[in-house]
């Protein structure tokens, strides 16, 4: 079967060679479905797994479709986060910067928690693709410093999240300033009821780009389970940690006050730690995702802010301290590791109210390995469910036994002694023949 290559695709010699630079050998699912949709000017809804190749997915033909003789604004793309759209704009200039000379794509990223005088003073020439918050973006038009009208396209990366952080009203005062004939391209995890209004304001009959993951997660992803049993949960980090030696770790609680917890808890224990939550301030976020893009952090404790489109290179190792409530973010949590083809490890802290929402996750085909730290050492631990599996296959066992043994219109004396007796007899017969 002849393999698929992102030259049969038209883009242009400078994004051709990006892809060879960057490594890409052939274009991922969502990729293929992207590039013959995108081209055509249609809209799309795009879903996929974390890790899928989605942001080249709508970079490469948004870049390739950009006009470089007219100096405006092509296209828009909007991000939930500061630090997803500054990683959007980096992917940017890593093509851009092929591009043949006289023929340069311009690009500019706008995020909150940066001086908005200073970028309006800047923006006396207009980019060809803007990436940003919606905030900024927003406030930037209303001043009438940035021009959106001009834009064909439209990208909403991580809607639901969007959606969730209360930014989907900027992101339509935005679209509110574009074409009628807009293209929007709009990636989310999931499609909420609440979504789907904005969705049909904008989108006439998009097309649907939905792919289903062969698994769940990462095929080159351990999962294992640890349960807390009555031991210091700090304590059990802590020595986990120590045994795993990673190469980059995230830690990943369900708040920003336990992130704190955890965090001052492994540094009282002498573990140098990272933080990224959403009440850090814009400054200290920049300065911790730069600290740790140079390595000054060996572990990071971080709340599902880094779960969702942050891409921390080289984390080994992510534990979840507890589950989160949504389990599609157990998959982007450990989604953070086994990337680009390298293997990873998760492992989750369990407690007794957990075992529902390991059921659940069993169900979705990721494979939980029982594990147990003992004398500084991991080991095997039997099924988590075993003990329940025994216990049901008894009651089983007394229900079908019951049924042969008829219950008499009169009761007498020494009955329920001599049916217990039966009743034994017909389970240990029941289990011969199953052996």
């Amino acid at each position: 079967m002849k393999s698929v290559t992102f030259e049969q695709y038209n883009f242009q010699p400078f994004i051709i060679e990006a892809i060879q630079t960057l490594g890409f050998t052939s274009p991922t699912e969502i990729q293929q479905k992207m590039f013959a949709i995108t081209g055509k000017g249609r809209s799309v809804i795009g879903q996929s797994q974390t890790g899928s190749g989605k942001t080249h997915a709508y970079l490469m033909p948004v870049l390739n479709a950009i006009n470089t003789s007219r100096e405006e604004v092509q296209t828009v793309i909007t991000a939930p986060t500061r630090e997803l759209a500054q990683q959007i704009y980096q992917e940017i200039l890593k093509i851009t910067k092929f591009c043949q000379e006289g023929k340069e794509i311009t690009a500019r990223c706008f995020i909150g928690g940066t001086d908005k005088k200073r970028t309006i003073e800047k923006l006396n020439k207009q980019p060809h693709v803007v990436v940003g918050t919606p905030g900024r973006i927003r406030d930037l038009v209303e001043e009438q410093a940035l021009f959106v009208h001009t834009a064909s396209i439209i990208v909403v990366d991580e809607a639901d999240l969007m959606l969730d952080m209360g930014f989907i009203k900027e992101v339509d005062q935005i679209a509110s300033r574009m074409p009628k004939e807009l293209q929007m391209l709009v990636f989310s995890a999931t499609i909420p009821e609440k979504l789907k209004p904005f969705l049909k304001k904008y989108m006439e009959n998009p097309e649907h780009v939905h792919i289903n993951p062969k698994q769940t997660a990462a095929e080159n992803l351990e999962h294992n389970i640890i349960p807390l049993r009555h031991r210091n949960k700090i304590n059990l980090l802590k020595d986990m940690l120590t045994v795993y030696q990673p190469y980059l770790a995230i830690v990943f609680t369900n708040t920003k006050k336990r992130a704190e917890e955890v965090a001052q808890g492994l540094a009282e224990r002498g573990i140098k730690v990272g933080r990224v939550h959403g009440d850090l301030t814009p400054r200290e976020r920049k300065k911790m995702m730069k600290q740790i893009q140079e390595l000054e952090y060996q572990y990071i404790v971080a709340t599902d802010l880094a779960a969702r489109g942050i891409d921390i290179e080289g984390v080994s190792h992510v534990i979840n301290y507890e589950l989160p409530d949504d389990l599609d973010f157990y998959v982007h949590r450990v989604g953070r590791t086994a990337r680009a083809g390298h293997s990873g490890v998760a492992i989750t802290i369990y407690e007794q109210q957990d075992e529902e929402a390991l059921d659940k996750l069993e169900k979705r085909n990721i494979v939980l390995r029982h594990v147990d730290l003992k004398d500084g050492e991991w080991v095997e631990l039997g099924p988590r469910s075993r003990r329940q599996s025994r216990k049901k296959q008894v009651t089983e066992a007394d229900v079908v036994a019951k049924k042969f043994v008829k219950k008499p219109t009169k009761v007498k004396p020494g009955y329920k002694k001599k049916m217990t007796a039966e009743i034994e007899k017909i389970k240990q017969r029941q289990k011969r023949r199953t052996r």
